[in-house]
């Protein structure tokens, strides 16, 4: 079967992981988007763009299941995850992080990484309660697993260290640690570069670009253009709540609307990414 992004263009032989259809979101009198339409596919990272009040966050969370589109669908793995509450998208594979770190005060980094793994046990409250033999066995696997992340990700030295003591670049690592966690197929990334320095962009980018090796699909709002530009195979550029163009980096980088949508606010971002 051959399968064609909603603009008609781009053919591919397999099936979209994640489509959103004609989406549109309206806040009372204000319409933070307008029939919006893009693909993800299996194994991509994806990039979504756009100046600031563009509708990017609006985005990550009608996808995430935080809001209700006004109208359109929005489809994961074929299927319409529109009205489900966050828990049930969340069980279906889909995670994110915030542009602003969400971390649980008084929890280590190990804890956090072995709460994001809960909705792995299969025991139910009353296992829970008389601690079986399977519970003691699930959560043997869990601390292991979130072992495993920690190792992954670089953060087994500050594994017993409280979670708000980390500097912040390790603070959005431990983010994306907590949400690998829940074994994600999409993985929604709203500004994870914010407020880091090169090195700690580096170590980030270096996490991310490896993740669809894992069978992760990225979903990623940078406004590091350098950033975003090294790492997404695709771009999708929003503009006052509208998609404006969508296609490889260096289409992108030369598109005459997007440079336009640029110009001012964030001007010497965008001529350093096209430098």
């Amino acid at each position: 079967m051959l399968y064609i992004s909603p603009d008609g263009t781009g053919e591919r032989s397999e099936a979209p992981l994640l489509e959103v259809l004609r989406v549109s979101k309206a806040f009372g009198g204000l319409m933070a988007l307008l029939d919006v339409s893009l693909c993800v596919w299996p194994g991509q990272i994806k990039g979504l763009i756009g100046p600031n009040g563009a509708g990017k966050t609006t985005l990550f969370n009608l996808i995430t299941g935080m809001l209700r589109p006004t109208s359109g669908d929005i489809r994961f793995q074929g299927r319409s995850i529109v009205g489900l509450p966050p828990h049930r998208i969340a069980a279906l594979g889909i995670a994110r992080t915030f542009q602003n770190v969400q971390l649980f005060s008084g929890m280590t980094v190990f804890e956090h990484v072995l709460v994001g793994g809960h909705r792995h046990g299969r025991s139910g409250l009353l296992g829970a309660i008389f601690q079986t033999s399977r519970v003691r066995q699930e959560e043997k696997e869990a601390r292991a697993r979130a072992w495993r992340i920690l190792e992954r990700v670089g953060l087994v030295e500050w594994a017993d260290r409280p979670a708000e003591s980390l500097p912040l670049g390790l603070q959005r690592i431990l983010e994306i640690a907590r949400a690998l966690a829940t074994a994600p197929r999409l993985l929604l990334l709203d500004e994870p570069g914010a407020g880091l320095n090169p090195p700690e962009k580096a170590q980030l980018a270096g996490l991310i670009r490896s993740l669809p090796e894992e069978g992760i699909t990225v979903l990623l709002v940078e406004h590091d253009m350098n950033m975003v530009m090294g790492l997404a195979d695709e771009i999708a550029v929003l503009d006052y709540g509208q998609l404006i163009a969508e296609g490889p980096p260096e289409a992108i980088r030369q598109d005459p609307r997007v440079i336009a949508a640029y110009l001012g606010e964030e001007d010497e971002v965008w001529n350093a990414a096209r430098g």
